[in-house]
């Protein structure tokens, strides 16, 4: 299960990476091609294996991953079927930028559950540095969908 967890791990941040490299550009009006299927691609697999793990009962993460799926599945939608016509735009930007918030919540629960010095701080993540860590997170990522969404609608499309 070991390597099974590292290539879960790797793919993860790989999105979370390329995620953020999407979202900026975003806020820019432009889209990077290689960069986002990159990202939608390494997401998937990373909702896709965490149903992966030995588990007997239904968890948190697997409520994130269905949700974190749906996401991805309407940004694909209407990045490549649609090809961001009109309004669909918007679909694609909040999508891609929710999705990219997923993977950074459960990173961050991962964090305060793996890292010795997080875990002391919140060892059952009910307590106020995790709840402050998630919150500053999803106020992050609100105003990034935000102006992600603006940028990208505002803009001529263009590939940069």
């Amino acid at each position: 299960m070991g390597a099974f967890t590292l290539f879960h791990v790797a793919i993860s941040l790989i999105g979370i990476g390329s995620g953020f490299v999407v979202a900026f550009k975003l806020l820019l009006g432009k889209r990077l091609p290689v960069w986002t299927a990159t990202f939608l691609s390494t997401t998937v697999l990373t909702s896709l294996t965490g149903f992966m793990f030995p588990v007997h009962h239904f968890m948190p993460s697997h409520a994130i991953g269905i949700v974190s799926l749906i996401v991805l599945a309407l940004a694909i939608y209407a990045l490549y079927v649609k090809r961001l016509a009109g309004a669909i735009r918007n679909v694609y930007a909040i999508n891609a930028v929710i999705a990219l918030y997923l993977n950074c919540f459960v990173l961050i629960a991962q964090l305060f559950q793996k890292v010795p010095a997080l875990k002391a701080l919140a060892p059952t993540q009910t307590e106020t540095p995790f709840k402050v860590a998630q919150l500053i997170a999803l106020l992050v990522f609100v105003v990034l969908g935000i102006f992600a969404t603006r940028g990208f609608r505002n803009e001529q499309l263009r590939t940069a």
